[in-house]
């Protein structure tokens, strides 16, 4: 337990992409760390124009995030304990420019979640800043080939943790240079997802992206997709060979993916109004029977070790799992609530174990995230490795 009220800051961008899992997954480091007795406070200053998911497009005015952040600040009790930079035209949001200044000289630690803001000079004020990535091997890769922006960019971190938990181990071919990376999870407020007595629905559902762009990185003479589709492809035809019910909360990005997703019996809704709030996010969690998803190739090939953040709330709802084999269960328990799988065989027979005793699996579920993912372990051990 932290003691004398130490302030934390926590960057990151859920006002920048305002979508729902993201400021979820930022909320469950700051009302965490504040669980731990932190005076946490979360900072987006990265500078970067905003994303309007209404246009589906980069804008200038950054009105709608500001509110965005606003909202998920308050539905927390903590509407004074954010600030937002709208770099456009050098106005703080939610305090004042001085005030967010004189913080990088008070705060014992920065949590740059996802890597989201690039260091700069004023950053450099505060004693412990934890890089914490959450997209495994690209940076990683990245270093071992020598790229100078990204050894400049991690270098002005002082630690540095991984979601890829298997990363540095022999079955995990990503070399593993320079920077001391840390392993950690997704952390999850177990609490915060009970869903009571809300009866899960016949949906296996997620939401996702068809296909990310921008970062995928070669390892070895092997490249690796940063994108979920290369692999989904793979399962195309799930709901018609498990005859099991499986929803996709996405934008097929042309017709033609549109028609073949369908043609496979998925159940397509409209993201957006799923993202957009986080009560219809938790709500679209907790209304689903569990999670169906496939991983992106990059975590999936190199057999990185990655869990997601959106599976840990799925999980924390009581709703199982069926996710991609990244060799996370070389560290977390599976076989009740949570089941890895490499192939339609195993999709289909985790399909039929939870069927067959839901029960069983809800509460597998939650104890799975309890015992792995609970957020006061998950960071006390950060705060531990990191001693700040």
């Amino acid at each position: 337990m932290a003691s004398n009220k130490k302030t934390v800051l926590v960057l990151h961008l859920a006002g920048q992409i305002p979508m729902a899992g993201i400021a979820w997954q930022a909320l469950h480091y700051v009302l965490g760390l504040r669980r731990l007795g932190y005076d946490v406070w979360y900072i987006e200053d990265s500078g970067a124009n905003p994303y309007d998911p209404r246009q589906f497009s980069i804008v200038e005015d950054c009105s709608y995030n500001v509110q965005f952040v606003k909202t998920m600040m308050e539905r927390f009790d903590l509407g004074d304990r954010w600030a937002y930079w709208d770099a456009a035209k050098d106005v703080v949001h939610g305090i004042s420019k001085e005030r967010l200044m004189a913080l990088y000289g008070e705060a014992s630690a920065l949590f740059n979640l996802c890597g989201a803001t690039r260091l700069r000079e004023e950053h450099l004020k505060c004693p412990v800043r934890i890089f914490v990535d959450t997209d495994p091997v690209f940076e990683q890769a990245k270093v071992a080939s020598g790229n100078a922006d990204s050894l400049e960019y991690l270098g002005l971190h002082t630690h540095h943790f991984t979601y890829g938990e298997n990363l540095g181990n022999e079955d995990c071919k990503v070399p593993m240079v320079r920077f001391d990376w840390k392993k950690t999870r997704p952390p999850v407020l177990v609490d915060l997802w009970d869903a009571g007595c809300v009866a899960a629905g016949p949906f296996y559902s997620s939401v996702a992206t068809w296909e990310n762009k921008g970062k995928d990185i070669e390892v070895g003479g092997e490249t690796y997709r940063w994108s979920k589709h290369v692999n989904f492809l793979k399962y195309l035809d799930l709901p018609r060979a498990v005859m099991q019910p499986f929803r996709l909360a996405m934008t097929p990005p042309t017709p033609d993916v549109a028609e073949r997703v369908k043609d496979g019996g998925w159940d397509i809704v409209d993201p957006v109004p799923v993202s957009a709030d986080m009560q219809s996010y938790r709500d679209f969690v907790v209304t689903s029977r569990g999670e169906f998803t496939v991983a992106k190739d990059i975590y999936v090939r190199p057999n990185s070790g990655w869990f997601s953040d959106r599976s840990v709330c799925y999980l924390a709802a009581g709703r199982p799992v069926i996710t991609q084999e990244t060799g996370f269960s070389k560290f977390i328990e599976t076989g009740k609530g949570l089941f890895p799988f490499s192939s339609l065989e195993e999709v289909r027979e985790a399909v039929a174990r939870i069927n067959a005793d839901y029960a069983q699996h809800s509460i597998g579920a939650i104890e799975v995230a309890n015992e792995f993912f609970d957020a006061h372990t998950v960071l006390s051990k950060m705060v531990a490795e990191v001693g700040f």
